[in-house]
């Protein structure tokens, strides 16, 4: 029996529970894998061959092979293991981040210094006034404004 979910009707979010965890299994590996410099220059030298020893799904390649990030989370992706793909690439987190947001790198900056994103249309559906609460599709990611 699945576990109950209520978190499901925060939009814009993908909480990494059991469920993405498993769905995101070798994704994640593979980005534990970049850990090891070795295995960095391979992965530069021909990042398709090297995608292609894991065992992910060619959604889950295509959206590494594309740096999309969100795509990544909904695939079952960990942001702090998605991270080392950012390191590969010479990128901060701030960068990733603000990529992720649709954002340059000093406009996501400038947004947390000024304290972050409002709640305004970030809360759990139906607290907004809203008089009935939608679930969002599984794995659906979306950019909060």
């Amino acid at each position: 029996m699945p576990l109950a979910k209520p978190y499901l009707d925060i939009p814009g979010t993908t909480i990494f529970d059991a469920e993405q965890s498993r769905k995101g299994f070798h994704l994640n590996q593979f980005c534990m894998s970049l850990m090891k410099a070795a295995n960095r220059e391979r992965f530069k030298a021909n990042e398709r061959a090297y995608l292609d020893e894991w065992p992910m799904s060619e959604e889950q390649k295509q959206a590494v092979l594309a740096r999309d990030l969100n795509r990544c989370i909904a695939l079952g992706g960990n942001i702090y293991f998605l991270a080392k793909i950012g390191a590969t690439d010479g990128k901060s987190f701030q960068q990733m981040a603000g990529s992720m947001t649709g954002m340059t790198e000093d406009e996501y900056r400038n947004m947390m210094i000024a304290g972050g994103r409002s709640a305004e249309g970030n809360r759990k559906l139906g607290e907004d006034g809203d008089a009935q609460p939608h679930r969002q599709p599984q794995g659906a990611v979306g950019k909060t404004k």
